[in-house]
């Protein structure tokens, strides 16, 4: 077994059970891209079995910090069944669900979501790459499914060295499928559709925001970044008699109107507009535009802490934007996917754009992502998803 030992001082956040081991903490050792690997103090105690990755500034992540834990097979085995188990202790209204959330399940940089009878995975880290045959394996095994399709084609795989990777692992067939969630039918494309083909983090946002909807009477909505439209469902859902959804991709856009007359909405309740969102708030403030509910949901501003400062005048630019928009009493539903954004920062981002825009609100809601999106007590990181629904005053 191939070891590698940390600078003194370094060992503290392995004895808090974070498993991330950057590479500046190690004195000496290596591995194999993927290798299991023996990690010591500086004095020779033991603290973790980890996966090494040559090229990642995440030089290694834990497996475990039990001495006496074998990395193998069964171990992937009984991981996998862990978390899909805690998925079932969990109130989720929908056909789609995440069943493995990387470093939160115990699993770094698996990701795992299945839509009906199909699962989607992402492999993103040199570790669960070396063993995604018994990953797979394992995977069909403790859900009975028999169709598993690849989509490590995230940019943090070339932080691996790794190149993307998409396909059938096992099973075929189509990859544009249906699923269920609360009481609306929507479609995604496996192949092609963001992350592992839809944003299912934000499945209880939407339902909240269309019980707003129809809590306030609020008839005219606005859907900034709108993607496939969940958002403008939900609106529509919640008794909205009008809903703007504005996105860059005519694909997504495509999809959207789908959806909408595929729950049975009537089409002259929804615009869409193929169109930049700051553009268009910009120009909706100049022709007088007013909405009673806005969200703003974002692509990923800040995907590490080093691009806080550019993503920070990101948000409140369109923060900013949105509240001037909207009306006494109206609601908004706000969000960072950003990583490098965290909570408390994401408030005062917010609230500087309330000043700006002369408009205070009050905040009756935190948002996060979804319970199969879970953050631990050991890994903060994993709440990448963070939210504030504000009732303009």
């Amino acid at each position: 077994m191939k070891v590698i030992r940390l600078r003194e001082g370094k060992e503290r956040s392995l004895q808090r059970h974070h498993p991330w081991i950057f590479e500046s903490a190690i004195a000496k050792g290596g591995g194999d891209a993927g290798e299991t690997v023996r990690v010591e103090a500086h004095d020779g105690r033991f603290l973790a079995w980890a996966a090494f990755s040559p090229a990642s500034r995440i030089r290694a992540r834990a497996w475990s910090f039990d001495a006496g834990q074998r990395i193998d097979a069964a171990f992937f085995a009984e991981r996998i069944a862990r978390a899909v188990q805690a998925r079932q202790c969990l109130d989720i209204a929908s056909d789609g669900l995440r069943l493995v959330h990387g470093e939160s399940d115990g699993l770094p940089g698996l990701v795992v979501d299945r839509y009906g009878d199909t699962l989607v995975a992402q492999f993103l880290a040199t570790g669960v790459e070396r063993w995604k045959p018994v990953l797979v394996d394992a995977l069909l095994a403790v859900t009975g499914l028999s169709r598993l399709y690849e989509r490590s084609d995230a940019s943090t795989r070339q932080l691996e060295g790794l190149p993307s990777a998409t396909g059938w692992l096992r099973g075929s067939g189509d990859t544009e499928l249906t699923i269920h969630e609360h009481d609306w039918r929507l479609t995604l494309d496996i192949a092609t559709g963001h992350k592992t083909g839809f944003y299912l983090d934000q499945r209880d946002n939407r339902l909240k925001f269309s019980r707003h909807v129809r809590r306030l009477g609020a008839r005219r909505v606005l859907n900034c970044f709108c993607y496939t439209g969940g958002f403008t469902v939900a609106a529509l859902a919640g008794g909205a008699d009008e809903v703007c959804s504005i996105d860059s991709s005519a694909p997504a856009l495509a999809r959207a109107e789908a959806h909408v007359n595929g729950n049975g909405f009537e089409p002259a309740r929804a615009e869409f507009l193929d169109a930049d969102v700051n553009a268009s708030l910009r120009r909706f403030i100049d022709e007088g535009r007013r909405f009673d509910a806005i969200v703003l949901d974002p692509p990923k501003f800040a995907p590490t802490a080093a691009h806080a400062e550019r993503a920070a005048r990101a948000y409140k630019d369109i923060n900013r934007l949105a509240l001037k928009l909207l009306e006494p009493g109206g609601l908004l539903f706000t969000f960072s996917c950003s990583g490098g954004i965290p909570f408390d920062l994401f408030h005062k981002i917010v609230a500087s754009a309330g000043i700006d825009a002369g408009a205070d609100a009050f905040v009756v809601e935190r948002l996060g992502g979804a319970p199969d999106h879970p953050m631990t007590l050991f890994f903060p990181e994993g709440e990448y998803l963070k939210g504030l629904a504000l009732l303009r005053r």
